[in-house]
């Protein structure tokens, strides 16, 4: 029987490689946006699959996160793997954060993260197989003085951790549970600004930014891996070393 993932944010960006790289393995992908307009459009850019389930709603509402699991057990029969990618980044001075940048980082960033991961945790625990991937940020790991983004940084720091806390608290159950922490990677979330363009390359000490690619392949890699558990994978170019 094929596997289930669910994929949040899978409308665009690394989201929609995410989505695109299970479907094209033979996975079952249930597909979250806030608007069910944009997973049509996604569904329409992958041709229509029938095994591409659209469930729209904000991921920061328990009631979200509780339709997409049951939705995915109505039609797949359970959940294999649940991939935490819907997020915004909100970079500026700490001093310019208004209370609404912290609200819709905590809604997005946080609550989008938690709620999935109660119920995988408690469908993935029961059945004793799974994985969870949380996509953070690398400026979580290391942040840099050309970037200031202290709410981004607290929030995917934290949960950086709390996915350590996580695979340790679900070990025993068979569920593993990582993160993939991207640098600047090439989405319509980044300006092609070429002048914006030349700044990012310059966040790594490759000189490059990445592709979505970059991290669909750290993803595959740890949701096909029986041995990775309570690990922050980086994807890039370096930034994370040490400083150059």
């Amino acid at each position: 029987m094929s596997k289930t993932v669910i994929v949040t944010g899978a409308s665009s960006g690394i989201g929609f490689a995410v989505a695109e790289a299970y479907l094209k393995r033979g996975y079952n992908v249930v597909g979250n946006a806030r608007t069910i307009e944009r997973l049509k459009v996604a569904s329409n850019k992958l041709g229509n699959p029938a095994n591409f389930l659209l469930v729209p709603g904000d991921i920061s509402k328990p009631e979200t996160a509780k339709a997409l699991f049951e939705r995915a057990v109505q039609a797949f029969g359970k959940v294999d793997i649940l991939i935490n990618n819907a997020g915004i980044f909100i970079a500026k001075p700490t001093t310019d954060y208004t209370e609404q940048d912290l609200d819709d980082l905590l809604n997005t960033n946080l609550k989008g993260v938690f709620f999935p991961s109660q119920q995988a945790a408690a469908h993935m625990g029961a059945n004793k197989s799974g994985h969870i991937v949380n996509i953070t940020a690398s400026i979580a790991m290391q942040p840099n003085v050309k970037v200031p983004a202290l709410l981004p940084v607290l929030i995917k720091g934290g949960l950086n951790n709390a996915t350590r806390a996580l695979a340790i608290e679900l070990a025993a159950s068979n569920v593993k549970v990582n993160a993939v922490a991207p640098g600047i990677i090439a989405t319509p979330m980044h300006s092609e600004d070429e002048a914006t363009q030349a700044f990012f390359r310059t966040l790594a000490p490759t000189g490059t930014t990445g592709v979505t690619d970059d991290v669909v392949n750290a993803v595959l890699y740890l949701t096909e891996s029986n041995f990775t558990t309570g690990t922050i994978l980086p994807v890039d170019g370096g930034a994370t070393a040490g400083t150059f």
